[in-house]
């Protein structure tokens, strides 16, 4: 892809986007949003369709990566090493949930669509990648099994949090993090006890909530 075509792609990606948000409240994160969307942007369909070659989803991982990046560029601010490593991560989910309900209904609607089973594997792919740059932004190096332990953990924690954000309040899903951070910093002593299929459990189980609300 050449340079123009870069600049092109970015363009119609954020054009896209912008005009997506305000709809979806109304249309979800479905087909119809991307129509209506790709409409309000000025956008034929098959730009729409070189921009989100399959449909609501990739429109869904563009507004994943707009709340990664509100929350990296506001942890710009935050120089890492002066916070124990506890007070890091607390911070970078922080940020994050700010960002991601800062978009109101539409991070919502996003959050319901994204906990329909067939949306799972999207889900926590969007969630990993969102737990790695937090991860990194808090200074983690890690290439053994603590690189991926951390991030399944880490990517439970924000979506079971950001659950509590969307259903209840705002101090219910900050004594939540609160507790649950103990699993990051307990780490070892759960790894002895916990396996793998526990993680997808917890997934799954945060998921549900954001379906159901409860």
């Amino acid at each position: 892809m050449t340079a123009l075509e870069t600049d092109w792609t970015e363009e119609a990606e954020a054009r896209l986007l912008a005009a997506a948000i305000p709809l979806a409240p109304e249309l979800g994160w479905t087909s119809r949003l991307l129509d209506r969307a790709a409409a309000a942007a000025g956008l034929s369909r098959g730009q729409a369709m070189l921009v989100a070659p399959n449909g609501a989803s990739d429109l869904a991982a563009l507004f994943a990566r707009r709340h990664d990046r509100a929350a990296l560029a506001a942890l710009a601010t935050v120089e890492p090493g002066a916070l124990k490593v506890r007070e890091r991560i607390a911070r970078g989910v922080e940020v994050w949930l700010e960002a991601a309900t800062a978009d109101g209904e539409a991070t919502r609607r996003w959050a319901g669509y994204l906990a329909l089973p067939q949306n799972a594997p999207l889900a926590m792919r969007l969630v990993w990648s969102t737990a790695d740059r937090l991860w990194r932004w808090a200074g983690d190096r890690s290439t053994d099994e603590n690189h991926y332990s951390k991030r399944a953990i880490l990517a439970a924690i924000l979506i079971s949090t950001l659950a509590i954000r969307l259903n209840a309040s705002a101090d219910a899903a900050q004594a939540h993090l609160a507790t649950q951070i103990d699993r990051v910093m307990a780490y070892e002593r759960w790894k002895a006890k916990v396996r793998a299929p526990d993680l997808a459990r917890d997934l799954a189980t945060a998921l549900g909530r954001l379906r159901y609300g409860r």
